[in-house]
């Protein structure tokens, strides 16, 4: 005997009490007009068919992807859309049969929406139940869902849609000369997982936070998945703190600083290291030698660099032979959505379209914003101080070894040439005045022609840094020993960042300097002090300030300290960190070395430790160090 029943939203024959699956032609045929019934039933409706109205319109069908109760792992749940308005959810066998009951009604499957959905929970694949099963799964049906297709994605923005599906793992990365925080563990974990995925991911953690750290990390140790030939692109001033960080935290990693003219024109050259790091001019000048290597993978430091989809240097980066992509930046959108576009197009190419569509759908508004970041944010692990604040110390300290241009190079040696010659080895630290200050600013220096802020390297650095530092909405303290360099700092800030920027030094009376700090301390948002290191004595306090600046060393590291004790103090709620910037193979560097090999030898108990001119071991080293003859590996 055979009737119509219904088994859940399906309806079937029943054929002695066992359900027969049926086509949606032949319920239409059967039920709806009544012209070629099928075998052994009546036309017309009988059994359970009697009850449920039958629809000549077919209803679309689409997917959600959302959460579901009582699982990890997010699922796409079905729902069809009647021509006459309403959505109700429907079970994943509509996919196989092509009709469905929902709210009391038959309806056909609109049979487009049913063929596009099919392919995407097929390409996705999502398995039977509905659940999406792998992280590369959850980005294509993000990124159909973008584009408009059969697809609706309304799962919440934010780091843990990736983390999910990273596997649970305790320990720390083999190689790593360093202990890693424990939102640094996570961003190990969660960039060898993406790599591992064979896509790729943007670390956009804040300034101070340690992404150069947790991308070695991956890099000497991404599990199962070997990276034996990775190249670093960063902007050139950063090649020689990328090398010596690898020195530092992978000593096993071999490493080749390619830049200058001495440097390889023999792709095999290249293949000897673990490590390739390069500069982005020196990607376009190189780029032919660039795409003879398949790399494992590409990073890209300050990868904000590339947020121009037609610069040369963009499009140059997006062409070289990668396996996978990783881009560090904390200003990850520092104007339009586009910016954030081209580094998403890098890191995994079509995901958000092509450009052209990408404009289309989005047009700039905080509306169109929020939109996108659904999209962005399981390939993008962000973290702010404020969030992380439990795992860090009181203070961070971020040393920055400056590399300077060939140009620079060749005129710091120049005066350091003439310094030797004047002094020979009688010269004493005040002789190395010239060669100090011409690591703070060239304009600065006696007889030099004034030049732009940004035209010297450590200066163009120290704005990028500011700059961050302003795009998070947080003020700084900068320290510098020459009165000239505090005036263009601050005259930097005002006229060309906007923000508010005074000097506070030997020029300013006394009573003039609470009112000042006052002042600073009660502007909301950024704002930036240039201070001289000996201003202010043991009782400045200047606690709004969360970051520090010393953007020229001190010989004397308890002044350093004393300075950093300005904003690193009693009544700061968040932590501190403290930017140490100094050229690469200058007299910085020895400065630097001093300064650390003092404080190893007197551990907490700096006070008392005086730079004299009769540090004569200094002098010598600090005159015999020169840029031009950087050994560059």
């Amino acid at each position: 005997m055979k009737c119509w029943r219904l088994y859940g939203d399906q309806l079937k024959v029943d054929i002695d009490g066992v359900p027969a699956a049926v086509t949606a032609a032949e319920i239409i045929d059967t039920i709806v007009e009544g012209t070629s019934p099928l075998e052994g039933l009546d036309p017309g409706k009988s059994g359970d068919a009697a009850s449920l109205r039958f629809s000549r319109y077919p209803a679309v069908l689409s997917g959600v992807v959302e959460e579901r109760s009582g699982q990890n792992l997010p699922a796409v749940i079905l729902a069809v859309r009647p021509q006459f308005g309403g959505s109700f959810p429907v079970s994943n066998a509509v996919l196989h049969s092509g009709h469905v009951v929902a709210n009391g009604s038959w309806y056909s499957i609109e049979q487009s929406s049913l063929d596009e959905l099919r392919a995407l929970l097929t390409e996705a694949g999502v398995d039977d139940t509905g659940r999406v099963l792998t992280f590369g799964g959850l980005l294509a049906l993000k990124s159909a869902a973008s584009k408009g297709l059969a697809v609706e994605d309304v799962l919440p923005s934010g780091s843990e849609a990736t983390l999910r599906f990273v596997p649970p793992e305790s320990g720390s990365p083999a190689g790593i000369s360093a202990t890693l925080f424990p939102y640094q563990i996570d961003g190990w974990r969660w960039l060898k997982f993406v790599i591992g995925e064979g896509i790729g991911g943007l670390l956009a953690d804040e300034m101070g936070l340690g992404k150069t750290l947790q991308v070695i990390s991956v890099l000497a140790d991404c599990g199962k998945k070997k990276l034996s030939q990775t190249l670093v692109v960063a902007p050139g001033s950063l090649l020689e703190n990328w090398r010596r960080e690898f020195a530092k935290f992978a000593p096993s990693l071999s490493v080749l600083k390619h830049h200058g003219a001495s440097r390889t024109g023999r792709y095999a050259d290249l293949q000897k290291y673990d490590v390739v790091v390069a500069s982005y001019d020196t990607i376009v000048r190189d780029q032919s030698l660039m795409k003879m290597i398949e790399w494992d993978a590409v990073v890209l430091d300050e990868a904000q660099n590339i947020r121009n989809p037609e610069a040369i240097r963009t499009r140059t980066v997006k062409s070289l032979p990668r396996k996978v992509a990783v881009a560090m930046t904390g200003t990850p959108m520092e104007n339009r959505l586009t910016d954030l576009w081209s580094i998403m197009d890098f890191i995994a190419p079509g995901y958000l379209g092509d450009l052209e569509s990408f404009i289309a759908r989005h047009e700039e508004s905080v509306d169109a914003a929020q939109k996108v970041e659904p999209l962005v944010t399981p390939l993008m692990l962000r973290r702010r101080v404020s969030e992380v604040a439990q795992d860090l110390p009181a203070r961070i300290d971020v040393p920055e070894v400056i590399q300077l241009s060939d140009a620079e190079a060749a005129e710091y040696e120049r005066i350091r040439q003439e310094i030797f010659d004047e002094h020979g080895r009688a010269a004493t630290l005040i002789a190395l005045t010239r060669l100090r200050q011409f690591c703070a600013h060239p304009s600065i220096t006696q007889g030099a022609a004034k030049t732009a802020p940004t035209g010297f390297t450590k200066f163009a650095r120290l704005a990028d840094i500011l700059s961050e530092i302003a795009d998070i909405r947080e003020k700084a303290i900068v320290f510098t020993s020459y009165t000239e360099m505090a005036d263009m700092i601050a005259g930097y800030v005002e006229g060309q960042m906007g923000y508010f920027a005074a000097t506070l030094d030997g020029r300013l009376p006394i009573d003039g300097r609470q009112p000042l700090i006052d002042r600073f301390s009660a502007i909301e948002g950024p704002a930036v002090m240039v201070l001289n290191p000996k201003a202010g004595g043991a009782g400045l306090n200047i606690t709004a300030a969360t970051h520090v600046i010393h953007y020229n060393l001190e010989w004397n590291p308890a002044l350093e300290d004393q300075a950093s004790a300005r904003a690193h103090r009693r009544g700061q709620t968040l932590p501190v960190t403290v930017h140490r910037l100094f050229c690469a193979d200058t007299v910085e560097d020895v400065v630097n070395d001093r300064v650390q090999a003092k404080r190893a030898i007197a551990g907490a108990a700096i006070v008392g430790m005086q730079g004299r001119d009769d540090d004569y071991a200094d002098v010598i080293a600090a005159l015999e160090r020169s840029p031009v003859r950087r050994g560059g590996r």
